[in-house]
C-alpha cells in the first residue's frame, strides 16, 4: 500500500504574503534614511553659508533666507557669541505622513572676517 504525501499547496502563496509587506517596509524605511541624510547634508551646508554671511557683517534675516531658500521649512536662530557668528538651523524629515524626524545643524564663522 501507497501513502500519499500531503500536498503543500499554497504554501508559497502565503510565503509571499507575509514577505512582501516587510520587504516594503524594509525599502520604505531605507530610502527615507537616505533622505533624511540628504536633508542632513543641505541643512549643514546652509547653515554653514548662513554663519559665513554672518562673519562678514550681513544681516540675521539675510542670513535666514539663505537657509530657508536651501532647505524647505527649516527654522534658523542666529546669534554673536565672542567672535563668533553661529547659526543653528533646524528641519523636519517626514516619513510617509506619520513620522516625522527632527534634524539639527550648527556653523559658526569667524566673526568680522572676509
Amino acid at each position: 500500500m501507497t501513502r500519499r504525501r500531503p500536498r503543500d499547496e499554497g504554501s508559497v502563496a502565503a510565503e509571499l504574503a507575509v514577505a512582501v509587506p516587510a520587504v516594503l517596509v524594509v525599502l520604505l524605511l531605507g530610502v527615507s534614511a537616505l533622505g533624511a541624510a540628504a536633508r542632513q547634508v543641505s541643512l549643514q551646508d546652509a547653515a554653514a553659508d548662513a554663519a559665513r554671511l554672518l562673519g562678514r557683517g550681513e544681516s540675521a534675516s539675510a542670513a535666514t533666507a539663505a537657509v530657508t531658500r536651501a532647505v524647505d521649512g527649516a527654522r534658523v536662530s542666529t546669534g554673536i557669541r565672542d567672535d563668533l557668528a553661529c547659526v543653528t538651523a533646524h528641519a523636519d524629515v517626514q516619513v510617509g505622513r506619520l513620522i516625522s524626524i527632527p534634524v539639527q545643524a550648527s556653523s559658526c564663522a569667524l566673526a568680522g572676517g572676509l
